[in-house]
């Protein structure tokens, strides 16, 4: 089988594409999507060994993929990262800001170490990333950049740190848009829900009977799906999206919309969307 994009093939063909957060999740669709519409992709990663099985996935799938293990956090090897990624492919055209992670805890529970571990890798990391990719080489060519965040608004309860940090990556591409679109360089978000991701895996086993739930607070009645998200950020990457910059597109199937107070009956009519052929359902969805 083949990524069954809804775009049409050859979308990409000949363009180099950063993805960080390579090797899991949502980034490694995304990877996947970018190389099935002909991208060559450069992979990154803080393990290596993780980035190089996505890359190996790609090639054998008939893709064209580099994979580069890099702590998006430390400014000097982001610098490094990106001059490889641009020598090793000839230029560079677009980024997916993917990377990101965080821990549960009520913000009594967030010392500074962790506010500023967080912090970093959600928001510092995605623009050293970014002003690299613009310096070295969007500033002179033009390109794309789309940064994943998170749905925060009215707040992130739990996830504080994360929560600001995203709020905070919004505004980044807000000011970028502006900034960097006498080069050609468009710079937007996107925000997903709740994705039925193997990031869900990674939270602690009291959180399992709260993720399950989590669907029926969706008005649509269901988890998204990667695919759901990849398509929408490989559209905004694309040429259709030429007049699209500073703008954050929420891919949430309606759940920060005002469900709250809105009564919810069954839903109907929705099914998901699953073009990636190599889609793993998160253990914590999957397991009884």
């Amino acid at each position: 089988m083949s990524y069954q994009s809804v775009l049409r093939p050859g979308l990409f063909e000949g363009q180099v594409f950063i993805v960080t957060g390579g090797g899991s999740g949502i980034g490694r669709c995304t990877a996947h999507e970018l190389a099935a519409l002909g991208a060559r992709v450069a992979l990154v990663g803080r393990k290596q060994e993780k980035v190089d099985a996505v890359k190996a996935e790609i090639e054998e799938d008939g893709g064209i993929a580099s994979a580069h293990a890099c702590d998006i956090r430390e400014e000097e090897s982001v610098k490094a990262t990106v001059k490889a990624i641009i020598e090793t492919h000839g230029g560079l055209n677009g980024v997916v800001n993917n990377a990101g992670g965080q821990f549960a805890s009520p913000l009594t529970g967030i010392n500074q170490k962790g506010w500023e571990t967080v912090v970093r890798t959600n928001l510092t990391g995605g623009f050293l990333i970014s002003r690299e990719a613009y310096t070295q080489a969007l500033s002179k060519t033009g390109g794309s950049i789309v940064n994943i965040v998170a749905d925060m608004w009215g707040g992130m309860p739990g996830m504080g740190h994360s929560g600001a940090a995203r709020a905070g990556m919004v505004n980044f591409t807000q000011t970028a848009a502006v900034e960097w679109a006498p080069s050609g360089v468009r710079v937007n978000a996107v925000a997903p829900g709740w994705i039925a991701s193997s990031g869900m895996d990674n939270y602690p086993a009291h959180m399992k009977s709260w993720i399950r739930s989590l669907a029926d607070a969706v008005p649509i009645k269901r988890m998204g799906t990667e695919s759901e998200v990849s398509s929408a950020i490989c559209f905004l990457l694309s040429p259709g999206a030429a007049f699209i910059s500073g703008d954050c597109l929420r891919i949430d199937g309606a759940a920060s919309q005002g469900g709250r107070v809105w009564p919810m009956p069954k839903a109907k009519n929705n099914e998901p969307y699953n073009g990636f052929h190599r889609a793993v359902t998160p253990k914590v969805l999957s397991d009884d």
